[in-house]
């Protein structure tokens, strides 16, 4: 019986060493090497100080920054702390990536629809309200907007920063990436990365 349980246990020590422990060493390693910055979290940083990631999403609130698009994440109700069925809006709240799970027949879905469109156009967003400005992403994390979203809100935040409009045009056009490989994906305006940017411009 020994003859046959030693074998078992050499080969779950074995690849438990080689599965669990050299090959994620081996491929830390690796990505520290060649991709330095996406391996610890493509963190952004301004003097030395983390402001955010650029992969992941972050709730600008004031009108002298550009907004993404909704958010559909929630956290736990501090008012109800032992009840996790209690939850509260939470936009880009990392720790809970979700999206609403509302289809196109929900009422809910076309009600907060509706009133987003509205308060969008009363924040001055000019042109057809795209479709990512009042739509939340699957992830509720996502840190891009559509080149159109980005320049619809030009004219409010140059408006509110007491800065040309061309300027802050430029900005979004330059902040503007392509699809991937010129193929995969549509072109984007990563938010935090534009909004850094725009600081850099000054403000009123």
């Amino acid at each position: 019986m020994l003859n046959q349980i030693r074998p078992a246990i050499v080969m779950l020590v074995l690849f438990s060493a080689l599965t669990g422990l050299a090959y994620p060493l081996a491929i830390t390693g690796i990505a520290q090497a060649i991709a330095p910055s996406q391996a610890n979290g493509s963190l952004v940083t301004i003097k030395d100080k983390v402001v955010g990631s650029s992969l992941i999403g972050q709730n600008f609130a004031s009108d002298k920054y550009f907004h993404a698009r909704p958010s559909a994440t929630q956290t736990q109700d501090p008012a109800h702390p032992d009840d996790p069925t209690k939850t509260i809006d939470a936009p880009y709240n990392a720790a809970n990536s979700t999206g609403s799970n509302l289809g196109p027949t929900s009422q809910k879905l076309l009600d907060r629809v509706k009133a987003d469109v509205e308060a969008k156009r009363a924040a001055g967003l000019t042109g057809p309200i795209p479709a990512d400005a009042v739509t939340t992403s699957a992830s509720g994390l996502d840190p891009d907007i559509s080149p159109e979203y980005a320049l619809a809100q030009v004219a409010a935040i140059a408006k509110a920063r007491n800065l040309p409009a061309d300027k802050v045009r430029a900005l979004v056009q330059a902040h503007t990436e392509g699809r991937a490989l010129g193929l995969f994906g549509e072109p984007r305006v990563n938010v935090l990365l534009l909004n850094i940017a725009l600081d850099e411009q000054g403000a009123a």
